[in-house]
């Protein structure tokens, strides 16, 4: 009995796949990579929620804290589907700084016009990735992770889109 608990123990985490080790490991890299980015992003939307300020304050703050929500929801389905595949996902925020792809702004002010542009390329870096991802797991057969990275690169061009919207200046003479 006391073995049968001890292998237990010493049991690996990866969790069973019929995706193959190559593509398991893959996966789990570019995926691995796509949480520190989205982990970062988040931070980053929720810095410019807690720190914007000026005649549009309600709509950035606002707008900002909704991103940053949806944002934080993807990060669980990401490291969830890594350990799915048979992988092991970030453990530390020293990890995630390792990885991330997406620049830090430690600014004390940042004007909010600057903010929506910021996080505008930054969502757009995001979409990138997220396609590079798909690829890879089209490659590897693995249809269940690509079918959730079409959400998120969806998830992600509306965030584009409205970050582009509110920045925009009327058209003259509207």
């Amino acid at each position: 009995m006391d073995k049968d608990v001890k292998e237990r123990r010493k049991a690996p985490l990866q969790t069973p796949t019929d995706l193959g080790s190559n593509a398991s490991r893959d996966i789990t890299a570019a995926l691995n990579t796509l949480l520190a980015d989205m982990f970062a992003l988040y931070l980053k939307t929720k810095n410019f929620h807690w720190h914007v300020s000026g005649p549009h304050f309600r709509d950035y703050h606002l707008m900002f804290d909704e991103q940053a929500d949806q944002i934080f929801a993807t990060t669980d389905d990401i490291a969830e589907r890594v350990r799915k595949v048979g992988g092991l996902t970030v453990h530390s925020i020293g990890e995630v700084a390792r990885l991330k792809r997406i620049p830090d702004n430690d600014a004390d002010y940042v004007d909010p016009l600057d903010m929506l542009a910021e996080l505008r390329s930054d969502n757009q870096a995001v979409i990138t990735a997220l396609r590079e991802t798909h690829a890879l797991c089209d490659e590897e057969n693995d249809v269940a992770t690509a079918s959730l990275i079409e959400n998120w690169i969806d998830q992600a061009e509306r965030r584009v889109w409205f970050l582009y919207e509110t920045a925009r200046r009327g058209a003259p003479g509207h």
